[in-house]
């Protein structure tokens, strides 16, 4: 399936082609040479696009990069929210793709936790959508069980979680487990 949602504006369905090429290429740059070896110029190398070409899309790597991650969390099914399970259990599941995506490319982990934290504002407005998304699915999870503070409070954990791991304190591996606990902590006595 061709995802057709541009960077930064309306493309053609070829632009969208490019667009797919080059964030697919990202991740394959990632895997080989990390989120510092990487650049917009070997991005598009790989891609068989010229440099100008790819930076008419991303003005900087960290755009590429949180595109690409965002694509990828897009890419993920719907959780399916079993209403009958406890809360806790519910916030896991609705967390299992995400929380596996990381855990299965964790070069690109690493980069998109790192590049989701620039100053860029094309990164920012990314950033703001994958927050949301990670912020939708854990109030599906929560319908009718929390508030808006509490939900806050488990999306920041969720944030929190892919820093220490980009950080290298905790390792992409654990993140299902750590939010699973922590939404336990947080949902004691709900079910």
């Amino acid at each position: 399936m061709l995802a057709t949602e541009p960077p930064r504006r309306r493309l053609t369905e070829r632009q969208a082609g490019l667009v797919q090429r080059l964030t697919n290429s990202a991740v394959d740059e990632i895997r080989a040479r990390g989120y510092e070896g990487l650049t917009v110029r070997n991005v598009a190398a790989r891609a068989g696009v010229a440099p100008a070409t790819a930076y008419t899309y991303f003005r900087s790597k960290d755009h590429l990069v949180a595109e690409t991650f965002w694509r990828k969390l897009r890419a993920l099914p719907a959780p399916r929210v079993d209403r009958r399970k406890a809360p806790a259990v519910r916030v896991s599941a609705a967390l299992r793709d995400l929380t596996t995506l990381l855990a299965g490319e964790p070069e690109l982990a690493s980069a998109a936790t790192t590049a989701m934290l620039a100053a860029d504002p094309d990164v920012k407005h990314l950033r703001d959508r994958v927050g949301a998304e990670i912020r939708r699915r854990l109030a599906d999870a929560l319908r009718g069980d929390d508030g808006h503070a509490a939900l806050g409070a488990r999306a920041v954990t969720v944030a929190g979680a892919m820093i220490q791991a980009g950080m290298g304190h905790l390792g992409y591996e654990e993140l299902p487990g750590r939010i699973a606990e922590v939404a336990t902590l947080l949902l004691r006595g709900r079910r």
